[in-house]
C-alpha cells in the first residue's frame, strides 16, 4: 500500500473537498429555505405523506389478510409481509413523483421534492433488501449503513471519499489494486451470495409447499437447488474478488479426496436419504417406530438426517442410515388403521359369556374404537388355559387418529377393561399356591442303639 497517501498531509485535499461540499450544501439549503417555492414543496411533501398513509391502509390490510390465509411459511407469505411494510413509502413516492412533475410543469422549484423522493426510493430498496435477511442487530446495522451510503451519494458527499479511496493502492505482486476496487468487489461478492441464498430459499419454500410433490421430495429438491445456487454464487463472488477460479481446480480435487475420507458417515447418510425418498418407504407425516424403541411423527427429511417428533413433543434428529440398517416400522405407510390385542385374565370359574359382554362394553366405551359392524367389529377371544386363570384378549380395530398415540390408546383400553370387569363383578385372578401336608393317623417311633444309661 502507498503509505504516503495515509499521512495527514495526503488527506488534507479530501478534508478540504468535504468541507467545500458541506458549505455548498448549507448554502443550497439556506437558499431553498429562503425561497417561497420551498414552502410549497414542504406543503406538498406533508400532503403526499398524509395521503399516502391514508391510501396505504386498505392494501396493507388486504396483504395482511392474505398472509394469514396463506397457511404455510413460504416465499409468498414473506412477500406479503414485506410488501405490507413498504406500501406507505411506495405510495408516497408515487405521489411525490406526480407532485414533482406538476411543479416542474408550473416552473416552480422542485429540488427538495426530488431529493426526498430519491431518499425514499433508497429506503424502499433497503427495506426490501433487509426483509430477506434474518431479523436481528446486524440486519438493522447493514440496512441503516446501506441507506446512509445511498443518502451520502444522493447529496453528493460520497464522491470525495470514492476518489480518495481510488488513490489508495495495494501491491499484489506485478499489479496494484485500489482500495475502492477491493471494497466494490467485496460488496458485489456479498451481494452475489445474498442473491444466491435468496433464490435458493425461494425455490426451497415453493417446492416444499407444492401440492404436486410430496413434502419430503420437495424439501430435498429445494435444498439441492439452494446448495447449487449458493455454489454458483460463491464462484461469482470469487470472480468479483479477482480470484482465478480455474486455479482452484487442483486444490478442490485434493480437498475433495480428503473430505471423502473424513466424511464417509455424512455421505452414507446422504445416500440413505436418497434411497428413502426413491423407495417412498418414509415420508413427512408418517408415524414410525425404530428398532431402538423410538417412535414419533416424521417432520422433515433432510440430506443428512430426519427430524422425528415424539408424542412427548420432543424433537429428535435421527441419521438417515438408521432407517436403512435397522428394522423400521411405518404404522401409516399404506393405511393408518390397525388392530391391537388387549390381554387380560379371569378366574377359571367365571362365566365366559359375562367376560365377553364386559370386554365388548369396554371397547364401546373407548373413543378410539372403530366398529363398522363387519370385519372390523370388536371381539373377545379365549386364547389360552393359563396356569391359574383363563387368558382372554380384547381385539379392537382403531381409528386413524389412534395410531399416533399407541401408549395412550393401550392405557385407555386397559382402564376400560378393568372398569368393565369390576362392573360385572368378575374377579381378576392372581397367582396363588396352596401347600397341602398329609399326615397318617398313627405315628410310630423306633429307637435303635445300646442301653440307655443314666
Amino acid at each position: 500500500m502507498s503509505l504516503d497517501l495515509l499521512q495527514p498531509e495526503a488527506a488534507a485535499p479530501l478534508i478540504a473537498e468535504i468541507q467545500e461540499s458541506i458549505t455548498r450544501l448549507i448554502e443550497a439549503a439556506r437558499h431553498e429555505l429562503s425561497s417561497p417555492d420551498t414552502l410549497w414543496q414542504l406543503g406538498a411533501l406533508a400532503l403526499c405523506s398524509a395521503l399516502g398513509y391514508l391510501l396505504s391502509r386498505f392494501p396493507k390490510k388486504k396483504l395482511m389478510e392474505a398472509a394469514e390465509k396463506r397457511g404455510r411459511i413460504d416465499f409468498v407469505l414473506l412477500a406479503y409481509h414485506s410488501l405490507s411494510r413498504i406500501v406507505w413509502p411506495v405510495l408516497t413516492v408515487i405521489l411525490l413523483g406526480a407532485a414533482t412533475a406538476g411543479f416542474e410543469a408550473l416552473g416552480v422549484g422542485n429540488n427538495t421534492l426530488h431529493i426526498t423522493t430519491s431518499l425514499l426510493l433508497a429506503w424502499i430498496l433497503v427495506r426490501i433488501f433487509a426483509a430477506s435477511m434474518r431479523r436481528g442487530f446486524w440486519s438493522k446495522v447493514i440496512a441503516y449503513f446501506a441507506w446512509a451510503l445511498t443518502a451520502l451519494y444522493i447529496v453528493g458527499w460520497l464522491r470525495p471519499f470514492t476518489r480518495w479511496l481510488n488513490t489508495l493502492l495495494i501491491d499484489f505482486g506485478d499489479h496494484e489494486v485500489s482500495v475502492l476496487r477491493i471494497l466494490i468487489s467485496i460488496a458485489l461478492a456479498w451481494f452475489a451470495l445474498w442473491l444466491g441464498r435468496l433464490i435458493g430459499n425461494v425455490a426451497q419454500s415453493q417446492l416444499r409447499g407444492s401440492p404436486d410433490l410430496p413434502a419430503s421430495v420437495g424439501g430435498l429438491l429445494g435444498q439441492s437447488i439452494k446448495i447449487g445456487v449458493m455454489i454458483v454464487a460463491a464462484l461469482f463472488a470469487l470472480n468479483f474478488l479477482g480470484v482465478n477460479v480455474t486455479a482452484l481446480t487442483f486444490f478442490s480435487g485434493a480437498l475433495g479426496v480428503g473430505i471423502g475420507f473424513g466424511l464417509q458417515s455424512v455421505f452414507s447418510n446422504f445416500m440413505s436419504g436418497v434411497i428413502i425418498l426413491a423407495e417412498k418407504s418414509l415420508k413427512v407425516g408418517d408415524f414410525i417406530e425404530l428398532q431402538s424403541g423410538l417412535s414419533g411423527v416424521v417432520k422433515e427429511i433432510n440430506f443428512r438426517s430426519t427430524l422425528v417428533m415424539t408424542n412427548d413433543n420432543v424433537d429428535i434428529i435421527v441419521p438417515n442410515e438408521a432407517f436403512i440398517k435397522a428394522q423400521l416400522i411405518n404404522w401409516t405407510m399404506t393405511e393408518a388403521r390397525r388392530r391391537i390385542h388387549v390381554p387380560f385374565g379371569v378366574a377359571y370359574d367365571t362365566d365366559k359369556e359375562r367376560v365377553q359382554k364386559a370386554g365388548l362394553e369396554a371397547a364401546a366405551a373407548v373413543p378410539w374404537t372403530f366398529d363398522d359392524r363387519g370385519d372390523h367389529t370388536p371381539q373377545v377371544w379365549l386364547v389360552k388355559f393359563g396356569e391359574f386363570r383363563l387368558e382372554f384378549e380384547l381385539i379392537v380395530w382403531l381409528t386413524d387418529e389412534a395410531v399416533l398415540r399407541p401408549q395412550k390408546v393401550m392405557a385407555d383400553y386397559v382402564w376400560a377393561v378393568h372398569s368393565a370387569l369390576q362392573k360385572h363383578e368378575i374377579h381378576v385372578s392372581m397367582p396363588q399356591r396352596d401347600l397341602h401336608i398329609k399326615s397318617p393317623e398313627t405315628l410310630s417311633v423306633r429307637i435303635e442303639g445300646g442301653d440307655l444309661k443314666a
